[in-house]
């Protein structure tokens, strides 16, 4: 069994890591959105570039949450992996916070106007009338916090299932190893 705060102040780092590259791919759609322009080939660039960005981050944040578990693991050699997925747990939860924290900063400061120019556009489609239009626009003031929310219980779960599959290995497991016979001579 781990100590509870040194765990805490793990994750706590490793939240902090993970939650800064989210926030670095909101930051950097937002510049490659602003770099596109208005032309079409700027935008299909732009999008081609966001979408680049967000395979990276994938890839990365998939990697440092086995790396900073196998860290953790290293550091606390009596952690067996349920310890391991303790930590992966509460590092997720820790980096969805942040990055949901940031988002909501985004949506009510940085970016007010973006839940209005989604609805401007569903204003063009001829499938929508004007009962559904003022339902989604009664949504509008609602939408910073479903954003928050769904954020982190999205990538909450995204971690945790990250964490499930990767602490059933750390620390590496023998299966080959006579553990009941060295117990049994002692």
């Amino acid at each position: 069994m781990t100590d509870k705060k040194t765990s805490w102040e793990a994750a706590g780092r490793a939240g902090l890591v993970l939650g800064g590259i989210c926030i670095a791919y909101v930051l950097l759609g937002l510049l490659f959105t602003k770099m596109a322009g208005s032309g079409t080939a700027g935008i299909i660039v732009g999008n081609i570039l966001s979408m680049l960005v967000w395979a990276a981050k994938l890839v990365a944040c998939i990697w440092l949450m086995k790396v900073f578990m196998v860290k953790f693991s290293k550091a606390n050699p009596e952690a067996d992996n349920s310890d391991t997925y303790r930590f992966g747990v509460k590092t997720a939860f820790l980096s969805a916070l942040v990055y949901s924290a940031f988002y909501l900063l985004y949506v009510l400061f940085i970016n007010p106007d973006i839940f209005e120019e989604s609805v401007a556009m569903l204003a063009d489609n001829p499938m929508f009338t004007s009962d559904m239009m003022d339902q989604v626009e009664s949504m509008i003031p609602k939408m910073p916090a479903i954003s928050f929310f769904s954020n982190l219980i999205y990538c909450t779960l995204f971690g945790v299932i990250v964490s499930a599959i990767f602490a059933r290995n750390i620390p590496s497991r023998n299966p080959f190893a006579d553990t009941d016979s060295a117990d049994e001579q002692e």
